[in-house]
């Protein structure tokens, strides 16, 4: 069969880490998000003669933070019981008719703002045709002919090298950002030979993100989605959580040899993990190559990626866009925007969406986050990175700052490899640690006074990490771990060791 082999060829790749600079207290440890060694474009694919050159486009749906659908008034909430949040609309039941969410939109705008798109004052909504179970009305409702946003790109920054320290940044042009709504969940039962539909997600609003074919590789293509995610997290428009379905990746994948026309693309679908997705990625670009150096031809199709066996296998054969049938919605009138020149005067406030208004109001973006982080605090640009990289671990790292007389160069390593590497460990996330922002500054002040050595200060971390309650200071004094500050004290204890050695002290001193 097709899959047996697919997954014949299937190789298992391995997370990889990489140093940064040295620092005040040695190297710390960088880690890529998505697990996997960094490269920059180095890379040269296929064994012939004549290099092969990859091409990646990726389409991400990123579902919108909202507390109601897209069209609907049901609530929107993760893991709720089946087919508890479905209104009429979501069933299709028939006379029932779209209500255009408002938080909806606004979130689309700020989202084009933001990957500096061209924000459409008039954009239109179409229906789009497919058939299947957790799909009622046999359509869904998206923007195809004239979609929200258009026109803008998304800088992100690549490694070269496998150096942290030398990073470049590259961009990718966006094409649109369209809204549309989701579809249902299929749950099949292979045990009972059965198919079960939850609607909860029907309906739920989703903003699709089309990026231009301008990557060529996995790890490109995973370090653009993660500078999106963090892009949407920042905003709030997508808390963009992938393993709960609110980040799902589709990856078109192609190659061909330079100078000559794009190749046959294929589709891998719903890809659910940054780190997935770099594998996947890779395991097409090369699979494609093989396939086209011994002969045979790649397929127009659609296929997805098995994270157990580390490949791809086929789905179905890629639908064009007359296979949906696409025609204007009907029941939608234009969206229509205003900015602050084209707003009337009479015009209710409440009942338009002013565009300049949320531009206004947009938050500083993760690229100016991190340079914020090393023009004020002096840490490398990489520790930057890996700040915004862990939800939270930015501000913990500024509480720190804040609340100890340790210098910030020095406060990083301590946050990077020793409180990030617990957490790693106990596969915690910031806001899970039991070392609080407060207590790791305790802990550096006895450090910076000289009260504790760095040797004895990790023992109070790990002691701190069993999360008795205890204080810094409690713990140096129980163990007995302070730093002798008193001479004659000092005096006393060697006096003693020699009073109770004579034998070794006569030895040492005659030979």
């Amino acid at each position: 069969s097709p899959v047996t082999r697919e997954a014949g060829r299937c190789r298992r790749g391995r997370a990889g880490t990489v140093l940064g600079q040295r620092g005040e207290r040695g190297p710390v440890e960088m880690v890529l998000p998505w697990g996997i060694p960094p490269s920059g474009r180095s890379r040269v694919w296929g064994s012939g003669l004549a290099p092969w050159v990859p091409v990646v486009g990726l389409e991400i749906h990123a579902q919108i933070s909202s507390n109601s659908k897209l069209f609907s008034g049901s609530q929107v909430q993760f893991a709720a019981p089946p087919n508890s949040l479905v209104s009429f609309f979501d069933a299709s039941l028939p006379g029932t008719l779209p209500v255009l969410n408002r938080r909806c939109v606004e979130a689309a705008v700020m989202t084009g703002l933001a990957l500096n798109c061209s924000i459409n004052k008039k954009s239109l909504f179409d229906r789009k045709h497919y058939f299947y179970a957790d799909l009622p009305a046999g359509y869904q409702i998206t923007q195809q002919r004239v979609p929200i946003a258009v026109n803008g790109s998304l800088s992100y920054s690549l490694c070269i090298d496998n150096k942290m320290s030398q990073m470049v940044t590259k961009t990718v042009r966006i094409k649109q950002i369209q809204l549309e709504q989701d579809s249902g969940k299929s749950l099949h039962d292979d045990t009972r030979s059965q198919t079960l539909v939850d609607l909860n997600r029907a309906g739920v609003g989703l903003m699709e993100v089309v990026m231009e074919p301008d990557m060529c590789c996995g790890e490109e293509a995973a370090a653009a989605v993660r500078e999106l995610q963090l892009i949407l997290q920042t905003l709030g428009s997508s808390q963009a959580v992938m393993a709960e379905g609110q980040l799902r990746v589709d990856a078109n994948v192609s190659v061909h040899h330079p100078g000559e026309p794009y190749g046959v693309r294929t589709e891998v679908k719903n890809i659910n993990s940054i780190r997935f997705l770099a594998k996947a990625v890779d395991y097409e670009i090369q699979r494609q190559i093989e396939e086209l150096e011994n002969g045979g031809t790649i397929l127009n199709e659609t296929r997805a990626f098995d994270s157990k066996l580390g490949c791809t296998v086929p789905m179905r054969d890629k639908e064009g866009k007359q296979d949906y049938r696409f025609m204007p919605e009907p029941n939608l009138p234009p969206l229509i925007l205003y900015d602050a020149k084209s707003l009337p005067a009479n015009m209710n406030h409440q009942q338009v969406i002013n565009i300049d208004w949320i531009h206004e109001r947009l938050p500083d973006l993760p690229s100016v986050k991190r340079e914020k982080l090393v023009e004020q605090y002096g840490i490398l640009p990489e520790h930057s990175f890996t700040l915004l990289n862990e939800d939270g671990l930015a501000e913990f790292f500024e509480s720190v700052v804040k609340h100890t007389q340790m210098k910030p160069k020095k406060v990083i390593g301590w946050v990077l490899n020793d409180l990030l590497s617990y957490l790693k460990q106990h596969s915690l996330t910031v806001k899970e640690s039991p070392v609080s922002s407060f207590l790791l500054a305790d802990l550096l002040n006895l450090l910076e006074k000289k009260e504790i050595s760095s040797t004895a200060a990790k023992q109070v971390l790990a002691e701190l990490w069993k999360g008795e309650g205890k204080t810094p200071l409690e713990i140096v004094k129980e163990q007995k771990l302070e730093l002798l500050q008193d001479q004659k004290e000092l005096e006393q204890i060697c006096q003693a060791v020699i009073d109770g050695q004579e034998n070794e002290v006569i030895m040492v001193v005659w030979g």
